[in-house]
């Protein structure tokens, strides 16, 4: 399975090998340029690597709001962010993959909600926004609901060879919940 390109370098040289054009794609070890020919042609460069937040692409069209100057796409310490290009003078970023809120409530804290995030290796998971105040983390989709066994307020969905099924999302407990007991609630 092909990764997907985060984007396009225009304005580059073209594949040494295929004559195709080249895009930068994200991998184990951070950016870097690959041809978009790929699996066909297996070209690849690493990007110049040089300090943290260095500029990977001009972002045209994009202006920053705060002081009008265009927004560049920066490889820094946790990854791809788009930022400023008038950096440090101006320090607006904004990230590029934002995490998806839910309107569940945490179970740990009780105050934050859960957001799905995704790992640097691209596995979805699940994780209060209160973080790092509150370090709760689940694997699986989280659903509202109590268990009728322990009372843990929240479920959690996990494909199985019958189907969807869902469970008590305490590792203590990990019952499986019926749709019979989640509507009697």
């Amino acid at each position: 399975m092909a990764k997907s390109a985060l984007f396009s370098v225009r304005n580059n040289e073209p594949c040494p090998q295929c004559g195709a054009e080249l895009v930068i794609r994200s991998g184990k070890h951070g950016p870097f340029l690959g041809c978009s020919h790929y699996p066909e042609c297996g070209y690849v460069r690493p990007l110049k690597s040089q300090a943290d937040g260095h500029i990977v692409k001009v972002l045209d069209g994009h202006l920053c709001p705060d002081c009008g100057a265009p927004m560049v796409l920066r490889q820094g310490r946790f990854g791809m962010f788009i930022g400023c290009s008038q950096y440090p003078e101006c320090e607006h970023t904004e990230l590029i993959d934002k995490p998806d809120d839910t309107a569940i409530t945490c179970p740990q804290c009780q105050s934050g909600h859960l957001v799905q995030r995704r790992s640097r290796y691209g596995k979805t998971f699940y994780s209060c926004d209160r973080y790092p105040d509150c370090q709760f983390v689940i694997n699986f989709k989280p659903v509202a609901g109590e268990c009728p066994a322990c009372h843990y307020p929240l479920l959690i969905e996990k494909k199985t060879t019958q189907g969807v099924k869902r469970f008590c999302a305490s590792k203590q407990c990990g019952q499986p919940v019926t749709a019979e007991q989640t509507r009697e609630e």
